[in-house]
């Protein structure tokens, strides 16, 4: 089978302007093209459509990640190519891709095989300028703090207590420490800052939650960039720098408009990275994809343990949003990867390792059913050395759940291979949808939903918190800021906060080593374990493969 690039490369491509008629019944003077195959919907439009009824919003979440690979967006995307197929009217909303993996560890970010976006190229590289859009807003707000305090500081910012962290979206570990302002009077005050990648920025978060040009102006002006000599917060609006954010984030607010590889309409908006963020796409392009569709197939980042509890928490609990479903993406080799098979003997079968990795994906079933109370079917992404035994195995582990696994040939069929897990999907979302439910209640203490989280859904034992943590919690609840949802960064790989400790782990304890506000955002991110805001590169990064031929094609992208 060809790679992913040459895939996408040989797909014939509609026009954008087309897309958007025939299959949103857009009219073009709502769409603003960036090139032939990709656009913006204007905000006007999309205000334009609150009077219509929303359509059924389907998640897509996996299990636990390994380096065998599930398929989390390439199932997002073959799914909602399959519902058009059945003549479901299907709108597809993923998150756009960080540059950062992309020439880092973790490659593109459009799915893959015949299950894809496009144009693939344009959506992993710069796109339609939005990450670019707000790692300035994010700078100038850094930039005018460090100005107003080198011009007198009349707002009496404390320098050792400034928390506002510079962004690029590139991984870059030797940036996560530095030392700005060196050199002499004329260039500043010297204090120790940093770099976070873009997606961990709260610019991306109030991008992600904002509404409206208004709740995106209001969101920036509370943001907390650190604190005066008499301990109190100094803000966006302080510095009168949130007016002129708002302006560089103007274009990045509308939602992108591009395709699949089967030419059906897709919205792409808003950051990934739910180890270290909130992982989802914009509640705008969600919101404006219910209003558009019957069906919204939607994903949200990693696991159902992290992307999934933060959709739920933190975005359906803000958005008003509400699953009618959900999808749980797995690959018996990831499976018999968590329990105990060596990354090069995963093509074997093997249904002593399967059974032992099993327990990954039965808590993440009991999770999705059980603590956020949506009825869910199990996607087993389709590998051709997959055997009859094994799939047998899972299925009759998880009729013990009562949940049903569907095997899907998205990735070799496109949406063809995902039809069954299409019927699958509508006979479970055409009912009446379930009542909202969140693991924690918004009046509990910020201490105590780390607490419920780490318990109910990571199946620790207990939390501890740093000092410098239980400090910080202790002001922000003391400040107002106790109804904050949480926002949990930790690593992605387990349920636990060791990389390496597979399966489904219980009685470990989760440990905050730090805690920050996103004022502006309107969640509290506790980061736990040694996850890092900054990413670094492997040792034999993506980059090295990566290249433009003669002909100006890129070429190693995937």
């Amino acid at each position: 089978m060809p790679s992913d690039i040459e895939i996408a490369r040989n797909a014939t491509l509609a026009p954008i302007l087309q897309v958007a008629a025939r299959g949103l019944g857009v009219d073009e003077r709502h769409v603003e093209p960036y090139g032939r195959h990709k656009a913006k919907l204007s905000l006007e439009y999309v205000a334009s459509l609150q009077d219509r009824p929303d359509g059924r919003l389907v998640l897509v979440t996996a299990i636990s990640p390994t380096p065998a690979g599930e398929g989390k967006t390439t199932t997002t995307i073959g799914l909602g190519d399959a519902l058009n197929r059945i003549g479901r009217k299907a709108l597809v909303c993923l998150r756009e891709p960080s540059i950062g993996p992309v020439f880092g560890l973790k490659g593109g970010a459009t799915g893959g095989g015949r299950a894809q976006v496009a144009p693939m190229e344009d959506i992993n590289l710069h796109f339609t300028g939005d990450f670019a859009a707000i790692a300035s807003a994010n700078n100038l707000l850094a930039a005018m703090m460090d100005n107003h305090v080198h011009h007198g500081n009349a707002l009496r910012i404390d320098t050792r207590r400034i928390g506002w962290r510079r962004v690029v979206d590139m991984n870059d570990r030797a940036l996560r420490g530095i030392v700005v302002g060196l050199g002499g009077p004329a260039n500043g005050v010297p204090r120790e800052d940093g770099f976070d990648i873009v997606v961990a920025s709260e610019v991306m978060a109030i991008l992600c939650l904002a509404t409206s040009y208004r709740d995106l102006k209001e969101r920036l002006a509370r943001i907390v960039v650190g604190y005066d000599v008499d301990d109190k917060p100094v803000t966006a609006r302080d510095l009168r720098a949130h007016g002129a954010m708002a302006v560089l984030l103007k274009d990045a607010l509308k939602p992108n408009l591009v395709q699949t590889l089967e030419n059906n309409p897709a919205l792409v908006h808003g950051g990934p990275f739910a180890n270290i963020a909130h992982g989802c796409n914009s509640v705008i392009a969600t919101r404006t994809a219910l209003k558009l569709a019957d069906y919204v197939v939607t994903e949200a980042g990693f696991g159902a343990d992290l992307g999934a509890e933060k959709f739920i928490d933190i975005k359906c609990r803000m958005a008003g949003l509400r699953p009618a479903a959900a999808v749980i993406v797995a690959t018996l080799r990831a499976l018999k990867f968590h329990g105990g098979a060596a990354l090069g003997e995963l093509n074997a079968a093997d249904t002593a390792a399967l059974g032992r990795g099993i327990p990954n994906l039965e808590r993440h079933v009991d999770n999705v059913r059980r603590q956020y109370g949506l009825p869910c079917v199990v996607a087993l992404n389709s590998f051709t050395h997959d055997t009859e035994a094994e799939v047998a195995l899972l299925r009759q582990r998880m009729a013990a759940l009562q949940t049903e696994v569907v095997v899907a040939r998205h990735w070799a069929e496109g949406g063809r291979g995902a039809e069954d897990l299409a019927r699958a999907v509508c006979a479970m979302a055409d009912r009446e949808p379930p009542a909202a439910r969140f693991v924690y209640d918004d009046d509990l203490p910020l201490a105590d939903k780390m607490k419920a989280i780490a318990t109910r859904v990571y199946g620790a034992a207990g939390v501890t918190f740093d000092r410098a943590a239980a400090k910080r919690i202790a002001r922000l609840q003391r400040d107002g800021y106790g109804r904050f949802p949480v926002c949990v960064a930790k690593t992605q790989y387990s349920f636990s906060t060791d990389p390496e400790l597979k399966g489904a782990p219980d009685g470990h304890t989760i440990n905050v080593r730090e805690v920050r506000l996103a004022a502006g955002a309107g969640f509290v991110v506790m980061i736990c374990g040694d996850v890092l805001t900054m990413p670094g590169l492997p040792k034999v990064p993506a980059a090295e493969r990566i290249d433009l031929d003669d002909e100006g094609r890129v070429i190693g992208l995937s």
